[in-house]
């Protein structure tokens, strides 16, 4: 990985060059050093060559596409740690719902649907980098406005008073704090809380009980945030 005094270099893989550049231009002005590929070898490639901080990914390539890419990464490299852990946001396309979903779950950290705008893509770009810190130091209290969360001792705070939840509810909570800034689908959050066997129904429910518990406006919340069609994301850390 790039060292703290140096500019964070990211990788942008895309097979179009108008959005090459304009991502270019665009992280540049913002201080990242930016590597760029037009396909997934050429992106394995690099990647292996130097470990950039993070990627940024579209999913319809030539050759090998973007969603085998991250499969890859994800099963790591034992000669290259940093290989597993890299941040990936993915580029996708409006109508692609289910390559954003499949991105998710083969461990892509967000994403931004074409067309998207820098700020977007900037705010994305920072959730996941924070998020890649914050796994590496794995802090034991977690902070969100009002909402705070002792890992340690397994108590909740809302506004100051302690919130009671269930086994259940807390286990939800505590995934979603351990990914905090990150999407994770329906299928994930099953799979890790109910080890994948109840309905998506279920999880509804439980969502909502937590933000009764933990919001202050459960029908407008800012902490639990629905990723519509996809999954739901815990606001990050401040």
């Amino acid at each position: 990985m790039t060292s703290p005094s140096a500019p964070l270099r990211v990788l942008v893989v895309d097979d179009e060059p108008p959005i090459r550049r304009f991502l270019r231009t665009s992280l540049s002005a913002q201080g990242y050093d930016i590597v760029e590929a037009e396909d997934g070898d050429a992106a394995l490639r690099e990647i292996h060559r130097r470990v950039p901080d993070l990627l940024v990914l579209d999913l319809g390539l030539p050759g090998i596409d973007g969603l085998e890419v991250i499969r890859r990464l994800r099963a790591g490299d034992p000669a290259s740690p940093a290989i597993a852990a890299l941040p990936i946001i993915v580029l996708s396309s409006r109508v692609d719902e289910a390559g954003k979903v499949e991105a998710l779950d083969l461990g892509a950290d967000d994403y931004v649907t074409k067309p998207f705008g820098v700020d977007e893509l900037l705010a994305r770009i920072r959730a996941a980098l924070r998020h890649r810190l914050q796994r590496q130091g794995e802090r034991p209290l977690f902070r969100s406005g009002d909402l705070t969360v002792d890992l340690v001792r397994r108590i909740v705070t809302v506004r100051g008073g302690e919130v009671k939840l269930s086994p259940r509810e807390y286990d939800l909570l505590r995934l979603l704090v351990a990914h905090a800034g990150k999407v994770l689908t329906h299928r994930m959050i099953l799979k890790e809380v109910w080890g994948g066997e109840t309905d998506i129904q279920y999880l509804r429910i439980y969502i909502r009980q937590l933000r009764q518990k933990i919001e202050a406006e459960p029908d407008r919340p800012r902490h639990i945030l629905t990723e519509t069609g996809v999954g739901y994301r815990l606001r990050g850390p401040d």
